[in-house]
């Protein structure tokens, strides 16, 4: 334990060391450890370090070898190509699992690593639309759908939270500024008016930072929203503000707002804030949550349930919030590969002012090289003699094939990248490696989708007959280098899929009865095509097509008898995962 220093180094408090034999017994162990000084050593009085009271539960996976995990793996690998979606192992899982919300977590991993996770989202979101009436309800629930892109959010998201968040929570925790409005919380000496200038000015950091940070948001999450919106919007055509709650419901509600309002759980801050603190953020987690949903603003502002909130909002120009709301979820959602309508439609993702290497000449020189306004949208890429000036060239964005850096001695400049299309590759040096960086990040980001896009390249350039890095004569030749990997393949090198699969079978394991039940509903449903009654067991379980479902759930079984004849052989009596013996360490502790 350590006293956390602002101004000086951390203190050190004591420590104490529990023995994990003392764990394997007990469901959960609580106890009061006296602290003791670094490495236990000998002190006269023992309780001179204070104490520290513990609440611990430990739980122990035996893993199988890999090749014992691929038939399981299997049948959840291929659940988003399964139709109807619900009579797959994955949505099995979800189902008997219901009250589970960890369960969910080992097979979201799983997905993720194999890159099946925005397929299987997607018909999993499908059908629950299928059953929602409204559209003001669309993804208000705890439903499958919802717990899968919450995981998928705090995994993939985790670094952009850090990137759009962290600065600005920073400041609001260290500075301590008063921000109650509420007349019935204020302290003496308190002036609601300064307080309601301090909450204003944070919200709108917090605010500007969410809105301007499209660029930062993982491929993977936007893959998630654009069909998000893409359902939403078939399943009720005829409301316009559909397509912006489908994804605020998620990226404003489910994310920005709940990592504002606990921002330690999200690894913002090292510790929790105090209670003055936590006020703070609540009041402006509150505020988000109502600036982020289209929903809500396009209600009056008398909507509020709190007189102070009403007042407060009033401060804010309500019209162009919305648009700044609206421009942000159409710059994470949009369909890029889709043949726009207009110029309204493309959004401008980047534009600066670059050096451009002149294409087609032979001669490498400085005078090859010219000033230039690169500008990228949604739909295109471009570039400019002046800014606000007409294009002299322009890429439509689904050409684009590969965005890669340029070796430094192609033409012996820094902050080179290339953007391989169609055509000839167009050659660009950024102004310094930050403004490189940041042109790669938003042209890979909005290219990542294309068709054909290439698994290779050349870092240098064709000249004198031949590539430079790899001397290859032929100029059709395939590249030397492997593309850029994406940021899921990153994520991918965290995922242990052998313990996720283990989880996974525990769960089911544990859940046999359940798996029975919904066995017994399927051969029910198969022969009786009458009306279910209530008090049916099979009634609590999603079951579309009981012939198809019924399959699955037998493969289900085979794997799993087969995995347990595996930890049977190995003397494992141990594997059920949530049992007494092996409780599982939920999300709160």
């Amino acid at each position: 334990m350590w006293n956390n220093e602002n101004l000086a180094q951390d203190v050190f408090l004591g420590e104490t060391r529990v023995p994990v034999k003392i764990l394997q017994n007990d469901h959960i162990h609580k106890a009061w450890y006296l602290l003791q000084p670094k490495g236990n050593g000998n002190k006269s009085k023992s309780d001179d370090l204070g104490s520290l009271r513990l609440r611990l539960t430990y739980i122990e996976d035996t893993v199988l070898p890999s090749a014992c995990y691929t038939p399981l793996c299997n049948l959840l690998l291929k659940s988003p190509d399964v139709k109807p979606i619900s009579a797959s192992a994955a949505h099995i899982l979800g189902e008997i699992c219901r009250e589970r919300y960890e369960a969910v977590l080992p097979m979201v991993r799983l997905l993720l690593y194999h890159s099946r996770f925005v397929p299987f989202v997607s018909a999993v979101a499908a059908l629950e639309l299928d059953h929602t009436q409204e559209a003001n309800t669309i993804f208000r629930g705890n439903s499958l759908a919802t717990r899968c892109i919450d995981d998928m959010m705090k995994i993939v998201g985790k670094n952009y939270l850090a990137v759009t968040l962290k600065p600005v929570i920073d400041e609001i925790c260290d500075s301590n500024k008063t921000c109650e409005i509420d007349p019935v919380r204020l302290k003496e000496g308190d002036n609601v008016e300064v307080n309601k200038d301090n909450l204003q000015g944070y919200v709108q950091k917090v605010f500007s930072s969410i809105t301007q940070s499209s660029a930062n948001c993982p491929p993977l999450m936007c893959d998630v929203f654009r069909s998000l919106r893409h359902l939403a919007c078939k399943r009720f055509p005829a409301d316009p503000h559909v397509q912006y709650s489908a994804v605020s419901s998620f990226v404003f509600l489910r994310f920005f707002a709940v990592a504002v309002l606990s921002p330690h759980s999200f690894q913002l801050r090292s510790h929790h804030p105090d209670p003055d603190i936590s006020r703070t953020l609540t009041l402006i987690s509150k505020t988000i949550q109502t600036l982020g949903s289209w929903g809500s603003l396009s209600k009056k502002l008398s909507s509020f349930k709190e007189t102070y909130m009403y007042d407060f909002f009033k401060s804010f120009q309500e019209e162009k919030c919305i648009e700044k709301v609206k421009k942000f979820l159409d710059e994470i959602s949009s369909n890029v590969n889709k043949e726009f309508s207009g110029v309204e439609d493309a959004l401008v993702l980047k534009e600066g002012e670059v050096q451009k290497r002149t294409q087609g000449r032979k001669r490498l020189g400085k005078k090859n090289f010219k000033k230039r306004w690169l500008r990228v949208t949604t739909r295109e890429l471009s570039y400019h003699k002046h800014k606000g000036k007409e294009a002299l060239c322009i890429i439509s964005v689904k050409n684009i094939q590969a965005v890669e850096k340029l070796d430094e001695s192609a033409f012996n400049r820094k902050n080179m990248l290339q953007v391989v299309h169609s055509e000839k590759p167009l050659y660009v040096q950024a102004g310094n490696c930050v403004e490189a960086s940041e042109w790669l990040e938003v042209l890979g980001q909005v290219s990542r989708c294309n068709e054909g896009r290439l698994e290779s390249f050349h870092p240098s350039t064709f000249t004198g007959g031949a590539w430079q890095c790899c001397k290859s004569q032929n100029s059709c030749a395939p590249g030397c280098r492997p593309c850029t990997i994406t940021m899921l393949a990153n994520l991918q090198l965290d995922i242990d899929c052998d313990r996720e699969t283990e989880r996974i079978f525990s769960l089911l394991s544990l859940n046999d009865t359940k798996l029975q039940n919904m066995e017994d509903a399927c051969a029910t449903l198969a022969v009786y095509q009458g009306p279910q009654r209530e008090q049916d067991e099979y009634s609590k379980f999603t079951i579309q097509e009981p012939k198809e479902t019924f399959q699955t759930l037998k493969q289900l079984r085979n794997v799993m008898e087969e995995l347990q004849r595996q930890h049977n052989q190995r003397g494992d009596t141990t594997a059920q995962y949530g049992s007494l013996d092996n409780p599982i360490v939920g999300k709160t502790s």
